[in-house]
């Protein structure tokens, strides 16, 4: 018990640290996305933390949400140093591996910045951590697949993302909505053929095993032979 207090000591030493060096680091009074400091390395934290990374993870995470509100300032998220983001979330997942709330923060709050750059950013980062856990985080790159879509008008890049979830993402808990996501997103870029493959092998398969959706697919696919007869 007193190891832990001591523990959780030393990571409010450490998130006080960090927003003394925040309000050190900037002329009085003010503040911008540039002020987000660097993080030590994941070893130097994981050490500071005296077998606490998971609680240490949580306090980063933490201060990282609050930091675009700081006394009498409002920082959007556009104006965000988003490599020092990115850094942060690096670390706070490193820290804590399991813990889905960083890739939550990037693909719904970071990623939604009307900011095509720095939306690619936070894609391509939910993107690589997605494949360090495909069965575990696959929720956040399914929604960088919507963004990539709907919000960047990027379908090439919306069907690469789906095309590594039809691959990856084939635990069971996976739903079967996310191995057809890709389909669909080939179909919108015209690849009928492509489209057809997919799903005629989706359905040749043993993992669509509900009847209602097997005749969906099934009519889905019957109209997709249809646009590809001449």
């Amino acid at each position: 018990m007193a190891r832990r207090v001591s523990s959780l000591n030393v990571i409010l030493i450490v998130v006080l640290a960090l927003q003394f060096l925040v309000h050190w680091r900037t002329a009085p009074p003010r503040a911008s996305g540039a002020d987000l400091p660097a993080l030590p390395s994941v070893s130097v934290l994981r050490a500071a933390s005296l077998d606490e990374p998971i609680a240490l993870s949580k306090a980063l995470m933490l201060y990282l949400q609050a930091f675009d509100n700081q006394p009498g300032l409002s920082i959007p998220f556009r104006d965000l140093n988003y490599s020092r983001v990115e850094q942060w979330l690096t670390v706070i997942i490193a820290l804590d591996p399991p813990s889905q709330y960083p890739l939550l923060s990037a693909s719904r709050l970071y990623a939604e910045v009307p900011v095509p750059a720095k939306q690619r950013q936070m894609l391509d980062f939910v993107h690589r951590a997605f494949l360090q856990d495909p069965n575990r985080r696959w929720p956040w790159l399914a929604h960088a697949v919507l963004i990539a879509k709907h919000r960047l008008k990027d379908l090439p890049l919306a069907a690469s993302y789906a095309a590594d979830l039809r691959e990856y993402a084939r635990g069971e808990q996976v739903p079967h909505w996310v191995q057809q996501m890709e389909i669909f997103i080939r179909e919108d870029m015209n690849e009928v053929e492509s489209a057809k493959i997919l799903l005629g092998g989706l359905l040749q398969s043993s993992r669509v095993t509900d009847p209602k959706e097997w005749h969906f697919l099934s009519d889905k696919l019957k109209q997709l032979e249809g646009k590809s007869k001449p």
